[in-house]
């Protein structure tokens, strides 16, 4: 039996799954979810996920010891402190941008993650990654990217995430942190469309995330991705021309991934993107191919082929061989 740990920004979801074989993704047994742990000491996100893993375990009736592994996919970036993983993302992290931040509502500014699971588990096999990298991961074993040596995934969900791949190699980076592109830039939108440029949890302002993510738009925009999609989605045109600014700014992400490192298929997830795909994909469809024909001839945007469950194999991918 194994284990697979999603940490999000929004919710901490733990699964038990028994292992696949070939191209047969993991037969998901059992899963509990609950929203992110954002309160008290920064140990209190390791003691979520622990207590969920013990609970989802006792309910199965399989001891921590006897697990085959134990996968985390963890949206970061991640910081090493002795040696070990901790994690510093803005929509967990209230103080990377301070109370002006907006986005949680604690000091911390990084939290542990692989000391306690590892304390715990008592050599129990643990493998922890970026949570775009391990449905990279996922996608190109199960999903819509097997097969594809050049390729990236990106979730648009709270925050945007990216999992790069070059030449059939999964890009980490010097902490792991390879694909953090959401906070990256895409243009100065201070006074675009009479907005300013909006504070991103991380510190900085007006990068991809601070634009896009799904934490940000109810401060940036006044509604929440779920109503403005929703708006968006019946033609209402305030809404519309919204999401189109939206998908112009990611879509100039996209580009930006595709010109760097010559990628053919770009798989999209993540709550936002997955739950209004039919409106969203065709938008980002249109916003890449007005770039550079060069580039981006041939290119594929595509929606993630394990869909909804895409963050729960993630974790599980990391296991696998």
């Amino acid at each position: 039996m194994q284990a697979g740990i999603d940490i999000g920004g929004t919710k901490v979801a733990v699964c038990l799954a028994r292992p696949g074989a070939g191209a047969v993704p993991p037969a998901i047994l059992a899963r509990l979810a609950e929203p992110t742990a954002k309160a008290g000491a920064p140990e209190a996100l390791a003691q979520q996920v622990l207590a969920l893993l013990a609970r989802l375990c006792a309910g199965q009736g399989v001891a921590l010891a006897d697990l085959a592994g134990v996968g985390v996919s963890s949206c970061g970036p991640f910081v090493r402190r002795a040696g070990c993983i901790e994690v510093a993302n803005p929509n967990i992290c209230g103080g990377l941008a301070g109370p002006a931040g907006g986005v949680a509502t604690n000091d911390w500014t990084q939290v542990p993650l692989q000391a306690p699971l590892e304390l715990a588990l008592r050599g129990v096999r643990l493998r922890i990654a970026n949570d775009a990298v391990a449905a990279l991961a996922a996608e190109r074993r199960w999903g819509a990217l097997a097969g594809v040596a050049d390729c990236a995934y990106v979730t648009w969900s709270t925050g945007i995430g990216v999992g790069l791949c070059v030449d059939g190699r999964v890009l980490a980076g010097r902490n792991g942190n390879a694909g953090h592109a959401g906070h990256s830039f895409v243009g100065d939108v201070a006074g675009h469309a009479g907005l300013d440029a909006p504070l991103c949890g991380c510190g900085n302002r007006g990068d991809v995330e601070s634009l896009v993510g799904g934490a940000s738009l109810a401060a940036w925009l006044g509604r929440d991705a779920p109503a403005l999609l929703a708006a968006a989605q019946q033609g209402e045109a305030q809404a519309l021309a919204q999401v189109q600014l939206l998908c112009r700014l990611l879509g100039r992400l996209l580009y930006n991934l595709v010109a760097t490192l010559d990628l053919a298929r770009i798989s999209l997830g993540g709550a936002v993107f997955l739950h209004h795909q039919a409106l969203l994909l065709p938008l980002l469809r249109t916003e890449l191919a007005q770039h550079f024909p060069a580039l981006t001839d041939g290119v594929e945007l595509v929606a993630a082929g394990l869909g909804a469950q895409v963050a729960d194999y993630a974790a599980l991918a990391l296991l696998d061989g």
